[in-house]
């Protein structure tokens, strides 16, 4: 008897699909529940954005690279974060000694982020910044970036990733409590929904969930769920689930098994919208699932690093026939180190040439129809639906995290993965087969521990040329409102304008809402 072939999901996959296997056809591309995209023309109408995540040493080196990818044709920049950045400290800071400029650019203050952003207009680049427990630093120091340069922030376009549920779930990047955060977030919603209204408020993140070793159904799953939580915060805060749903966006991950993450992405859209529904939506525009994707980081090796743009390839494919909205497509190099230049130019190029060559951009939802890609996603679907209802019989995605129970679902799917890559049940070229010769080792790009350094120099100028007592009030200001619950977004805007520093407005919030530990 034939052994039964089952993908990462659990799924089973049969011989051969046929109409019997289909569900019936879902309504066309731009319909509720939005399955087949969420645009009736789709890429005929107009590409997906193209980022290039980018961002290392300090704020000149990265301006630099953004300029380059510029001239390239990307069509919208991602800023990548260095450690301390991501968790509230400065780069002078003891905690960042060797992680300064290493994994992202360090960003103390609003004069890095001027130099971050010198000769970009910022009313005519969509910008993505991944960034959480400081997201809302970041955007502070974005708008009074804007500010400066005379631009009218409620013009400005772009994604704040701003998901903390995801931090605690799996990556570890979290200040604050549950709580405060939540509340942070919602602050920053609120705000925006006023001052920024064109700004995504939140990019709910599956990718970092799927890098730590969930399977493509528990991405989908604990992903929604968050974003039910995020849109319930929101709603008790009394903002209008309408003008709320129009701003959420989503991250998703794009692995090699090209059939099964073209279903993820259908099936998503559809939970998604169902789920906006159930909440009380009535806007199309709210019920719909935006997404940027990434091409998948753990997927890529060490050994062959070359082989990582087939697998790159592979992945761009999937989330440009899932139906993205934006992309981003990783160096073959990564990893081993942050993209060199050239490795960042291969990886662009692929997104160039799936567009314009492959052809797939020609009509809505290419794989709508085929037996086997509908039987996937319905199969996804009641997966994805499964883990969502027993989260929600938890009480939701913030007690599912509190009683460790995402952490440990993503820690077993991790495990079963590795086990069959070493027993060679799964196999990855040029790792557990294949190996054959090496791939001369590529040249890396090094980020120096002179950075810190030079960081820290800026930051003791700084400091000795700001108005200090004006400096002092604006940190104390943003204590206050975090004591008294008033919302937290202008006092931090104040802060920055007046040169104080993420790690000072961090370091006070600690004071107040205390620390996290797991």
């Amino acid at each position: 008897m034939e052994t039964p072939i089952r993908n990462d999901s659990g799924i089973t996959i049969k011989k051969v699909y046929s109409a019997e296997d289909a569900v019936p056809s879902a309504p066309n591309p731009g319909t509720f529940p939005y399955t087949r995209g969420i645009q009736e023309d789709m890429y005929r109408g107009r590409h997906w954005t193209m980022r290039q995540y980018a961002g290392f040493s300090t704020a000149e080196e990265s301006n630099k690279r953004y300029h380059f990818l510029l001239a390239q044709g990307v069509t919208g920049l991602s800023v990548a974060f260095d450690l301390p950045t991501q968790i509230g400290y400065d780069s002078d800071h003891a905690l960042a000694e060797g992680e300064v400029g290493k994994v992202g650019v360090a960003i103390d203050s609003i004069e890095d982020m001027e130099i971050l952003f010198d000769g970009i207009d910022l009313e005519k680049v969509s910008t993505s910044m991944t960034i959480n427990s400081t997201a809302f630093i970041l955007l502070a120091l974005y708008a009074a970036v804007a500010r400066k340069k005379g631009a009218d922030i409620a013009k400005l376009t772009g994604t704040i990733q701003n998901d903390i549920l995801k931090e605690y779930a799996a990556r570890g990047t979290y200040i604050y409590p549950p709580a405060p955060s939540m509340r942070i977030i919602t602050d920053l919603f609120e705000w925006c929904s006023i001052n920024m209204p064109k700004w995504n408020t939140i990019s709910i993140s599956g990718y970092h969930i799927r890098e730590a070793g969930s399977t493509a159904a528990q991405e989908v799953a604990f992903t929604l769920s968050n974003g039910k939580a995020y849109a319930k915060a929101a709603m008790d805060k009394g903002i209008d689930i309408n003008t709320l749903g129009k701003r959420l966006s989503f991250f998703f991950n794009a692995h090699n098994n090209l059939f099964e993450e073209v279903a993820k992405f259908r099936a998503a859209r559809k939970i998604w919208a169902e789920t906006m529904q159930s909440l009380g939506a009535t806007d199309p525009k709210a019920m719909m699932l935006r997404f940027h994707a990434q091409t998948g980081g753990s997927t890529l090796t060490q050994q062959q690093p070359l082989n990582n743009i087939a697998r790159v390839t592979l992945q761009a494919l999937s989330a440009v026939l899932g139906g993205t909205q934006s992309l981003h497509t990783n160096g073959y190099d990564e990893a081993l180190s942050l993209p060199t230049e050239e490795a960042a130019q291969v990886a662009l190029k692929t997104q160039q040439i799936i567009a314009f060559e492959s052809g797939v951009a020609e009509t809505a939802d290419p794989l709508g129809g085929s037996y086997f890609v509908e039987s996937l996603t319905s199969s996804m679907e009641l997966a994805v639906n499964e883990i969502m209802a027993h989260i929600d019989e938890m009480g939701g995605s913030v007690r599912a995290i509190e009683e460790g129970f995402m952490q440990e679902q993503i820690a077993q799917s991790a495990y079963k993965f590795q086990r069959e890559v070493e027993q060679q049940i799964k196999v990855v070229v040029g790792v557990n087969k294949f190996q054959g010769a090496e791939d001369p080792e590529p040249t890396l790009l090094k980020i120096d521990d002179s950075i810190r350094d030079l960081q820290t120099e800026k930051l003791k100028k700084l400091k000795s040329n700001r108005d200090e007592q004006k400096a002092q009030q604006c940190l104390n200001a943003i204590a206050q409102a975090a004591i008294n619950g008033n919302n937290l977004m202008p006092p931090v805007l104040d802060a920055v304008e007046n040169y104080c520093t993420l790690g000072e407005i961090a370091g006070k919030l600690r004071n107040v809402f205390g620390e996290y530990r797991q």
